[in-house]
């Protein structure tokens, strides 16, 4: 990352070249407006805020000011002082104040709880975090209608102290010998998040693919105890240990609207699944890479701490990859795609699967369907909307499970019905920029790892000048389309133009190859010989952008899905 202006005290840690601020209140808690005034952490946001600016120079401009008197004016307003105003002209103050609260409000503001010290149960957690921006906005309004003379006419009741809260807690389970480096970083025991939320990270777009190493990252490992934090997931249904750098709090924080938060029951006493290190300032050639612990039979990934992995398709690929390439080790098939599950007026429910890598039109078709939809349908429902897994069961059927209880989607993707419904309830990720993104809650996870019958498997083909859908003739013209995961690149990732990628999924399948080929015989063979459809949806995107041949290809796939 760039050089950064950082604050860093047992209460307070702010850098504002990662945007973050994290408020520690098991440490620094505030009673009322004027012992937040006197804090120590106002002093340092205002420390922070004064060098950032270049103001030219006049003694008398209020950004000229020391810290300590910035505080001193500020209190004296407070219980109307006017000696407040013996050097300070009471608009260049208002001006200053009001660019301090924008600075503050523009940083990603995390407070945090420990549990292991304050006892605090879940609702407390809550109340003390609305106070705390009760209190940041009550400040902020007397300090503002003093200086102006007049009273508000509207109020808007933002976020002024916290986007987000934590309560955290350590947990003993069964460190292998060689993870001792984990020991002390807190486990994320539940999080609270204020949508809609706007984050912004320097980098857009996710490169490349990750690679296997010889040597375990954990080695690498020297993170301490309020430096790093640990989200635990369920990912399908491996168990994720995420530790990731309090510079990542974005990444971190945006988690908790794609996977499942372990329960402290779910973590305490258990081995997890996967580990992964994210923002590891001691990664070898600054790249992305995982290792497979077979000891320990945990897929440990690193992630290294650059301006490039700011992007959260990082933190989401590499766990799917590690979850994948432990999928894969089961048995069980990773799927690069959508399943939906549609409900018709006349009685029948379909599950219908949508295959593809990135920009393929996977999403664009569900939205697709879901415009045209009409009095035909009664209910659709999106089970899993980027990663999945195909598993034979003991009647010889294959089924599919889910791995996220959100989805992470362009808004370039997204119907304006979809994306204002969901508005409350988005994280939003550089939303001014191309490639913007938004994470929303999808589905309860516990529907997501039931095991879900197939009626329909469909490659999506955006790169064929053709409208409709397509179904293969035997399993061996299937796997041929299926297996050599054509595209046209959109621009998503660093590729663009045609591009190949092995069963369509650059994530475990890319680096099993030979482990995987026999499960992709298996399963396109058990889904034949069931007389499951299995064809192509031609999507256009590849070409042009036109919704007429997407929804044209849309309806002939919910005709055939109602009528067969």
């Amino acid at each position: 990352m760039a050089k950064q202006e950082k604050v860093q005290t047992p209460s307070l840690y702010v850098n504002t070249d990662a945007g973050v601020a994290l408020l520690n209140l098991s440490q620094a808690y505030y009673k009322d407006t004027y012992s937040l005034v006197n804090s120590d952490e106002l002093l340092e946001i205002i420390k922070l805020y004064l060098d950032s600016k270049n103001p030219e120079y006049d003694d008398d401009a209020f950004d000229n000011a020391t810290p300590t008197q910035y505080v001193s004016v500020l209190k004296k307003i407070l219980i109307d002082d006017d000696s407040a105003f013996d050097k300070y002209d009471p608009k260049d103050i208002l001006a200053s104040v009001e660019e301090l609260y924008s600075f503050y409000r523009s940083l990603l503001r995390v407070t945090v709880i420990n549990y292991n010290n304050s006892k605090i149960a879940g609702n407390e957690f809550k109340m003390i975090d609305s106070h705390l921006n009760d209190l940041v906005r009550e400040a902020y309004r007397v300090v503002e209608e003093k200086l102006q003379g007049y009273p508000n006419q509207t109020y808007r009741q933002v976020n002024a102290g916290s986007n987000a809260s934590i309560l955290v807690q350590t947990h003993d389970w069964p460190i292998p010998e060689g993870y001792d480096q984990l020991r002390d970083i807190d486990f994320i025991d539940t999080v609270m998040l204020r949508p809609p939320m706007m984050m912004h990270t320097k980098s857009n777009k996710r490169e490349g693919v990750f690679s296997a190493v010889d040597e375990n990252p954990i080695k690498r490992f020297h993170g301490q105890k309020g430096q790093w934090y640990c989200y635990p997931a369920k990912i399908g249904e491996s168990l994720a240990y995420i530790y990731f750098n309090v510079d990542y709090l974005v990444n971190g924080i945006a988690l908790s609207n794609l996977f499942q938060l372990a329960r402290p029951d779910e973590v305490q006493g258990q081995k997890p699944d996967l580990i992964l290190l994210f923002g590891l300032k001691e990664t070898e050639g600054m790249v992305s890479h995982y290792y497979h612990d077979t000891a320990n039979d945990i897929w440990v990934g690193e992630v290294p701490y650059t301006d490039k992995t700011t992007y959260f398709g990082y933190m989401k690929k590499m766990c799917l990859t590690l979850h994948n390439l432990h999928q894969i080790y089961s048995g069980r098939l990773p799927i690069h795609g959508s399943m939906l599950r549609v409900r018709f007026t006349n009685g029948k429910e379909k599950n219908v699967v949508f295959f593809g890598d990135s920009g393929a039109g996977k999403s664009e078709s569900i939205e697709a369907m879901q415009e045209i939809a009409d009095d035909k349908i009664v209910d659709m429902e999106t089970i899993f909307d980027d990663m999945g897994s195909f598993a034979t069961g003991e009647d010889g059927k294959v089924y599919a499970q889910g791995t996220e209880t959100g989805a992470f989607v362009r808004l370039d993707d997204l119907s304006s019905a979809v994306a204002f419904n969901n508005m409350d309830r988005g994280v939003y990720l550089n939303p001014e920029l191309s490639n913007a993104r938004v994470i929303i809650p999808a589905d309860a996870y516990e529907n997501i790892i039931k095991h879900h019958p197939i009626d329909m498997w469909v490659y999506a083909n955006n790169y064929d000048d053709k409208v409709g859908i397509h179904r293969f003739d035997n399993e061996d013209e299937a796997k041929k389309v299926f297996v050599a995961g054509k595209r046209k690149a959109l621009g998503t990732t660093d590729e663009v133009g045609m591009s190949t990628t092995f069963f369509a999924n650059p994530f475990g399948p890319v680096q099993e190859e030979e482990k995987t080929k026999p499960i992709i015989d298996k399963i396109f063979n058990k889904l034949f010989n069931n007389g499951v459809y299995v064809g192509e949806v031609y999507t256009h995107l590849g070409n042009d952008k036109s919704k007429e041949a997407l929804q044209e290809s849309a309806r002939e796939l919910l005709d055939v899905l109602m009528n067969n």
